[in-house]
């Protein structure tokens, strides 16, 4: 059984994520600040960490449980878990050395599909095991269904689940307009249109760190989105 190191200050979500993911089959360990994890880990390693950003008065203090958890090991598999939803907290998660970041408004099934994810990359990995690879190529996007990972002329890019599986509805056909309920049904969730024009933008940016001649996207405006070829992004300016 896969058991999760959980750190998680606010009680009530410590207790019930932890007993919602034992009924998914892990073994949670949890933990409620960063302190209690280090002595009680060192002995026995766990398969992943789930950790929050922010730990009692410490907005901060997951970020550097982060760095020492991967001192002690290269390998474990780390997740935030967070509030923290802006783009320099994710960001400063994975370069602290986190594989994931996930934020507290996604579902449970959200978060265990990153978990299972994440193992079953880490399994392959350990194992140099080949095997077919579900892999989606658009031009000169990647998307791994299998691992739930996307790169950009070979960058990987940070995108969350939901931006994922707009990346996918969009890319899957191209040249056709995705609505922003077609969006929405894609990434499982049911949010506002300025929310879903919110990712969107999100997902812009960042294919544009990674390229800053992205244009692939384009806007119909009053409609939703469509996924152009360079060549076509080019001739709409």
């Amino acid at each position: 059984m896969t058991t999760i190191a959980f750190v998680e200050d606010d009680e009530i979500l410590r207790e019930n994520f932890s007993e919602l993911l034992r009924a998914e089959g892990f073994s949670v360990v949890p933990f409620s600040t960063a302190d209690e994890v280090l002595p009680s880990i060192k002995g026995s390693m766990p398969d992943l960490a789930l950790l929050d950003v922010g730990l009692g008065q410490d907005a901060d203090a997951g970020f550097g449980l982060c760095l020492e958890l991967r001192k002690l090991s290269q390998t474990l598999p780390i997740i935030f878990f967070t509030s923290h939803s802006s783009d320099i907290d994710k960001i400063s998660g994975l370069r602290m050395g986190a594989d994931d970041y996930v934020t507290k408004d996604a579902s449970l099934d959200y978060l265990v599909v990153r978990i299972k994810a994440l193992l079953r990359r880490i399994e392959v990995r350990c194992s140099g095991a080949a095997r077919p690879r579900n892999l989606v190529r658009k031009g000169d996007l990647s998307l791994d269904l299998d691992e739930l990972r996307a790169s950009w002329k070979g960058i990987p890019l940070a995108l969350t689940l939901t931006q994922f599986w707009m990346v996918h509805a969009l890319a899957e056909h191209v040249g056709h307009v995705r609505t922003h309920d077609q969006l929405m049904r894609a990434a499982s969730i049911r949010v506002e249109p300025n929310t879903v024009a919110a990712h969107v933008k999100n997902i812009r940016q960042l294919f544009l760190q990674a390229d800053p001649g992205f244009s692939c996207i384009v806007t119909e405006r009053g409609v939703g989105y469509r996924w152009v070829t360079v060549r076509a992004a080019s001739a709409t300016g």
